[in-house]
Order: structure tokens, then sequence, then C-alpha cells
């Protein structure tokens, strides 16, 4: 179901901006596995996935860092940094070896973008883009899109450590709109949490939330543009003349 609180110009569209988990892909098992490996190689007890889960979407150094607050009994900010950078070493490592083991795509996500990409491709879409941003680190984000077979469809995708500062600041949905010359009225981000509208409504441009990833709650804390439940449902949602 696509609920519309502020339509989407989707004729004017050029720059189309995708999260990636809890967007384009559910990778939260091997997250989850991920922290709980470094947990374990320092002598502390696993939390349960659904907490895990629940500190995606800010970066993995801040995911790390919670989860060792959490496993500890502390605060975020009492978290021995000596600790910190051992776990957070030790949490990558794990990750760019084990980021495949159950991760997969959304279902429809392959079907959308391929239609999306038609668009494209047509004579009325020939300037429309689409790319990737995410919080997660570059290497195990492109390593994921390759492997899952969505790396084709973009034209950059860029992670956490790509630029000098992480969503929800705009500089890297910016960045985008300026190597693909997009103004903000011409980009929409597609995301699942509030970390994406936030990062859609500080560079000025479009918001579209999806209801089944990681960060539902936070979604109706900050309503983006289009709400949709399903992949599937981006091609009407993004299609000129769909809806809006």
């Amino acid at each position: 179901m696509i609920r519309v609180f502020r339509p989407i110009p989707a004729a004017q569209l050029k720059l189309l901006v995708f999260d990636l988990d809890g967007t384009l892909i559910d990778s939260a098992q091997d997250l989850c596995n991920s922290v709980n490996a470094a947990l374990g190689e320092f002598g502390m007890n696993p939390l349960p996935d659904p907490a895990i889960a629940g500190f995606v979407g800010n970066g993995a150094p801040l995911l790390m860092r919670r989860s060792l607050a959490m496993a500890s009994n502390s605060t975020v900010e009492q978290v021995n940094e000596e600790l910190f950078n051992k776990a957070y070493a030790f949490f990558l490592q794990y990750y760019r070896e084990h980021k495949l083991d159950f991760t997969y795509a959304y279902d429809g996500v392959l079907d959308a973008l391929r239609a999306l990409h038609e668009l494209h491709d047509a004579p009325e879409g020939a300037a429309r883009k689409m790319a990737v941003l995410t919080n997660k680190p570059v290497r195990p984000a492109r390593g994921i899109c390759e492997g899952l077979g969505l790396a084709d469809y973009f034209l950059h995708i860029y992670g956490g450590d790509s630029f000098p500062v992480k969503k929800p600041d705009p500089f890297g949905l910016r960045s985008l709109m300026e190597e693909t010359g997009a103004r903000p009225e011409e980009t929409v981000m597609i995301g699942d949490s509030k970390v994406d509208v936030e990062t859609a409504r500080n560079a000025g441009s479009w918001s579209l939330g999806c209801t089944f990833g990681f960060g539902l709650q936070t979604l109706a804390e900050n309503p983006p543009d289009v709400l949709v439940d399903s992949a599937s449902e981006w091609t009407q949602a993004l299609t000129p003349a769909a809806i809006g």
C-alpha cells in the first residue's frame, strides 16, 4: 500500500538514491552475528538479535559502540576506547568474511530496480540516475551489492566512510546531486528509517520510506513524503504520472 503525505513529482526526478540495509537488503542476521562474534571475542555475553538490529542505521562504529554499551550495562560515553577500537576492528574483519552468509535482497527489489532502470533507458527518462548512499562502510557495501546482483543498476555506491560525515548530514546526498547534475527538487532518497528522511530534508530533496526495513518505528516519528510497504511499489511511486 502506498501512502502519500506530500506528492513526489515523479516526472521531474533525475536522481534516485537508495539506502542499503533495511531498504535494498535484509542484512540483520549477518550484522547481529558479527556483533556477537566481536562481543564473544572479548569475553562479553551475546545480545538478542532484535536489540542489535535496532542499532542499525547510523553506521558501523555506532552500531558496535552501542552494542558494547548494552553488553557492559553502561552508556555509549562510558565505553572504553581501547576496547571499542579492538572490538570494532574484529567486527569489521568478521563482517567482511561473513557479510553474505544470510544477507539477501528483499522481495521485489531486483524487479523494481530493473523496471526503474528500463525507465531510465527510455527516451523520456534518459536523465534519471540511481545510486546507493549507506552508512555501512563502503567496501562491504559494494561487495554485497556485487554479490547479490544489485551493483550494475547504480552509477555510484557510497558508504559511511566515503565522505567526512555520515547521514543524516546531507553532504553525501548533495555530492551525488553535484556529480549527476540533479537539483534537490529532482532527487529522492529512499530508505527505511528517519535517518534517510532527515538526510533528504537536510538536502532539500524528496523522501520515500519503506516499512519493511529495520526503522519502521523511527519512520512514524519522522514521516517521509511517501510511504510504501514493499519494494515492488517503488516502480508505481516513482514512475511519472503514476501517483501524485
